[in-house]
């Protein structure tokens, strides 16, 4: 049989007067009950402080204004420091080039104009030779538009 247990007991002093006090004996289940009770009554007097519309205002009473997501810069881009590519990698290679490329459009909020344009920048040796030729058969234009 596994031994008891013994509860603790902790001390609370409180101030009655700046010269009298007294001491009080508290339980821990005691001591945590009165944390509980406290942090309900905390949760509740913000609940009632809120707006009820859940619209994330600040505590100056006025609604958050939203950020205008501005749009990427090549130099954005190249602070996400996206992976370069060779093309003699392999398929697993290239699939997580694809992956972090994506990624990094998202992070960056890359527009779809500019995602051809700034990723063919991470193209290296026989990658840029085949999108150079690519480039050079379908023109600008077109390579351009691809998704």
């Amino acid at each position: 049989m596994a031994p008891k247990r013994a509860t603790r007991s902790t001390s609370v002093t409180t101030t009655l007067a700046p010269t009298a006090t007294t001491t009080t004996s508290v339980t821990n289940a005691q001591l945590q009950a009165m944390i509980d009770q406290c942090v309900t009554a905390a949760l509740a007097a913000r609940d009632a402080n809120r707006n009820g519309d859940d619209s994330h205002t600040s505590r100056t009473g006025g609604r958050r204004t939203e950020r205008v997501a501005r749009e990427c810069a090549y130099q954005d881009f190249m602070k996400c420091k996206p992976l370069y590519f060779k093309g003699t990698e392999g398929f697993v290679e290239l699939t997580q080039w694809f992956e972090r490329m994506e990624t990094i459009f998202r992070i960056s909020n890359c527009s779809i104009e500019n995602q051809i344009k700034f990723s063919n920048c991470t193209l290296l040796a026989g990658a840029l030779t085949w999108w150079n030729s690519h480039v050079m058969t379908v023109s600008h234009d077109v390579a351009y538009v691809m998704t």
